[in-house]
C-alpha cells in the first residue's frame, strides 16, 4: 500500500459491537458488511448527519469502520478495546434513567440493547474479552472493496506487520490491527461508583491472562473517564447531567493497587511487557508515574506514550498558569491536555504523542469559532481547520527545538475516531485525512519560509517530510522500535 497514515488510537469496533446486541445471537461480527453489526459496515456521514454534528456535536456515523480504513489506504491501525464504563448510566437524571441512556446512545452511536447490557452486566473484564473475540471472529476473513480483496489481521509484533506489507499486492491487501486497551478498569476495577470493589488477586490475574492472549495489547491507557481504583483521572466530561459522576477519584494519585498494576504491566521477564499510555491520568498520577520511570525503572527502556492528546501551552504541572508561547491562547488549558515539561519528557524518552482530532481538545473555544466558515467552501474549511492542527505541531516543534532536540519525530496522529469525539469539521472519517494533508503541507511550508533559519540545522527539513512524519513515519518508527 502507498504511504497513507497510521492512527495510534481509534475505536473501529465500538459502534458495530454496540449494534451487535440488537441481534440474536449477540456479540457477533457479521460476515455481510451491509449489517450494522459488521466491523466492515460502511456508514460515512450524509449531509444531514454532518449538519447534526456541527450543531449538536453528535457523531452517529462510523469513522474508522474497516472499509473506511481500506478506502483511506491505511495498512496499520492501532485499535483500542474499551469496556464501556457503567457510570455514564448508573445515576437517574431528573428522576429518569432513560435520559442518561439517551445521552450516551446519541453520543456513542451504539444501541439501546447495548445500553441495557451495560446496565446489567457486572464484569468489565468479560466485556473486554467479548470485544476482543468480536475482532477475532473476522480475523483474516476476506472482504472485497472496490474490486480489491482485503483482510484485516490482529498482529502481535512489528515483524508480522512487515510480513503483511511485503505480501500485499494491488489486488490483495492486508490491514494490520495493533490491539491496545483504554482504561485499567478493564481488569475488573471501578465497578461501583461510590466504593472500592476490586480484588487485587483477580486484577493481577486478569493482567496475566491478557498478556497471554494470542495478540497481546501493545499498550494500556491506565485511566479513563471514571475512578478505577488504580489511579486518579483528569476531568474529561463537561455535560452537566453526567459530570458529577466523575468526581470520585478526580485528580487523585496512583493507589497501592495501581503501583502493583503498573509493575505487573511493565514486567518484561517473559518478554510480555504492556506499555502504559498516560492519557486521562490526573496530574498527580502522571507525576508519580514519571517519578517511577526515573527511579524504579531508570535502567529500562520505557517510552512515554500519549495515544491521543493535545498540548495546553502551559509550562508545567507545578506552574500551570505560566505560558512561554503566544500560541497558548489558541489551546485548551484543561489539565487533561499536556504541559510543556511533559512533552519534553515524552520526547527525551523517545516516546510518542498522538494528536487527538477532536476540536474540544486541540483548540480553545475562540480558536474554534475563528475557524468556522459560514458559506460552503471545502477549500476554505480545510485551510481554516488545518490551522487548528498546525498550531499544535508548531508549538511542540518550537518547544523541542529550543531544548536541543530533533523536533519533528515525536508527534503522530491519535484521532480517537469512533470514540465519543467531536471531530474537527471536515475531518469526518479516516478517508478525510488525505483531503487535509495538502493544507497541512501548505501550513508547514509557510512556517518554514518565515522561520526555518531560527531552527537547528537538523530541524530544517522539508514541509512534505514534516507532515509525512506526523501522518505516518513517526508512528511507524515507534512501532518498529517498541512493538515486539
Amino acid at each position: 500500500m502507498s504511504m497513507s497514515y497510521i492512527d495510534l488510537h481509534c475505536h473501529p469496533s465500538l459502534k458495530p459491537f454496540g449494534k451487535s446486541f440488537k441481534y440474536n445471537p449477540t456479540k457477533q461480527n457479521a460476515q455481510h458488511s451491509g449489517r450494522k453489526n459488521s466491523i466492515w459496515h460502511y456508514s460515512p456521514p450524509n449531509f444531514l448527519e454532518r449538519q447534526v454534528n456541527k450543531i449538536l456535536t453528535l457523531t452517529k456515523f462510523t469513522q474508522t469502520d474497516v472499509t473506511a480504513i481500506a478506502k483511506s489506504k491505511c495498512d496499520i491501525m492501532v485499535i483500542s478495546l474499551y469496556p464501556f464504563e457503567k457510570h455514564f448510566l448508573k445515576e437517574k437524571i431528573l428522576g429518569f434513567k432513560f435520559v442518561s441512556d439517551l445521552l450516551v446512545n446519541l453520543a456513542a452511536g451504539v444501541s439501546q440493547k447495548r445500553i441495557d447490557n451495560l446496565r446489567n452486566h457486572n464484569s468489565y473484564f468479560q466485556d473486554l474479552n467479548d470485544e476482543y473475540n468480536y475482532y477475532m471472529q473476522r480475523h483474516n476473513f476476506a472482504q472485497v472493496i472496490d474490486g480489491v480483496t482485503y483482510t484485516y489481521r490482529l498482529v502481535s509484533n512489528y515483524t508480522e506487520i512487515s510480513t503483511h506489507k511485503n505480501t500485499s499486492t494491488d489486488t490483495r491487501k492486508i490491514i494490520s490491527l495493533v490491539p491496545t486497551i483504554e482504561g485499567g478498569h478493564a481488569f475488573e476495577t471501578g465497578l461501583d461508583k461510590d466504593k472500592d470493589t476490586a480484588n487485587e488477586a483477580t486484577v493481577l490475574n486478569n493482567i496475566d491472562t491478557v498478556k497471554n492472549w494470542d495478540h497481546k495489547p501493545f499498550f494500556l491507557t491506565l485511566a479513563h473517564h471514571f475512578y478505577n481504583e488504580i489511579c486518579g483521572h483528569a476531568r474529561s466530561i463537561n455535560i452537566g447531567l453526567i459530570k458529577k459522576n466523575q468526581n470520585r477519584g478526580l485528580n487523585a494519585d496512583v493507589t497501592d493497587l495501581g503501583l502493583k498494576v503498573i509493575d505487573k504491566l511493565l514486567d518484561n521477564s517473559e518478554g510480555k511487557r504492556i506499555l502504559i499510555d498516560i492519557k486521562h491520568m490526573s496530574k498527580a498520577s502522571r507525576s508519580t508515574y514519571y517519578n517511577l520511570l526515573e527511579t524504579t525503572y531508570s535502567d529500562q527502556d520505557i517510552p512515554i506514550i500519549v495515544s491521543h492528546g493535545a498540548a495546553n501551552g502551559k509550562r508545567s504541572i507545578s506552574e500551570p498558569n505560566t505560558s512561554d508561547t503566544s500560541l497558548s491562547r489558541y489551546f485548551r488549558e484543561d489539565d487533561i491536555n499536556f504541559y510543556d515539561s511533559e512533552i519534553l519528557r515524552i520526547a527525551k524518552s523517545k516516546g510518542i504523542f498522538g494528536l487527538q482530532l477532536d476540536e474540544r481538545r486541540v483548540a480553545s473555544k475562540k480558536a474554534i469559532r475563528s475557524s468556522r466558515i459560514y458559506w460552503p467552501s471545502k477549500k476554505r474549511r480545510y485551510r481554516n481547520k488545518s490551522e487548528l492542527i498546525w498550531r499544535q505541531l508548531q508549538h511542540i516543534a518550537e518547544l523541542l527545538d529550543k531544548n536541543g532536540l530533533f523536533c519533528w519525530e515525536t508527534v503522530a496522529i491519535g484521532s480517537d475516531f469512533d470514540g465519543i469525539v467531536n471531530p474537527i469539521k471536515g475531518l469526518w472519517t479516516a478517508e478525510n485525512i488525505k483531503d487535509i494533508k495538502p493544507y497541512l503541507i501548505e501550513k508547514a511550508q509557510d512556517y518554514l519560509n518565515a522561520n526555518a533559519s531560527k531552527l537547528q540545522a537538523r530541524n530544517q527539513i522539508s514541509a512534505n517530510e514534516i507532515i509525512d512524519r506526523v501522518l505516518f513515519i513517526n508512528a511507524n518508527e515507534f512501532l518498529k522500535q517498541h512493538f515486539n
